[in-house]
């Protein structure tokens, strides 16, 4: 993809949203946390298929070189990441067709505290993991 688009993409996808807002075509702003969910899943899914994932890059970035533990690690969290983006997805797709009170919930919400979980799950993991050597 084009390096300019790439860099115009947040905007465009914002200024949609915003318009949206405007027409107050709210049944159409339902679909965004799905697009969303879907977008970073097949960043997360594609990369699996690469030398390094999303998260191998982030954290070679982040701490240098990887070891051997380390860049197994990452690519299995790379697919808990995938698992856990798709059943994101497939409960926005769900919430579309409930009444807004509902969507406004999980989306709005519990998609936002779960997510945070997760990091927080993982961090957890993480550290214990390495003090016990096995990262």
């Amino acid at each position: 993809m084009n390096k300019k688009i790439k860099l115009l993409l947040p905007f465009f996808v914002s200024v949609s949203v915003v318009i949206m807002f405007w027409l107050k075509r709210i049944v159409l702003l339902k679909f965004y946390p799905v697009v969303c969910n879907l977008f970073v899943f097949t960043v997360f899914f594609v990369s699996l298929f690469t030398k390094e994932t999303v998260i191998q890059k982030i954290a070679k970035t982040m701490e240098g070189e990887l070891t051997e533990k380390v860049r197994v690690y990452t690519r299995k969290l790379t697919y808990v990441w995938c698992v856990f983006i798709s059943l994101n997805f497939v409960i926005s797709v769900i919430t579309i067709f409930l009444p807004d009170n509902y969507w406004i919930l999980y989306n709005g919400f519990i998609s936002y505290i779960l997510v945070g979980l997760m990091f927080i799950a993982e961090y957890i993991v993480r550290i214990t993991l390495r003090k016990r050597n096995l990262l």
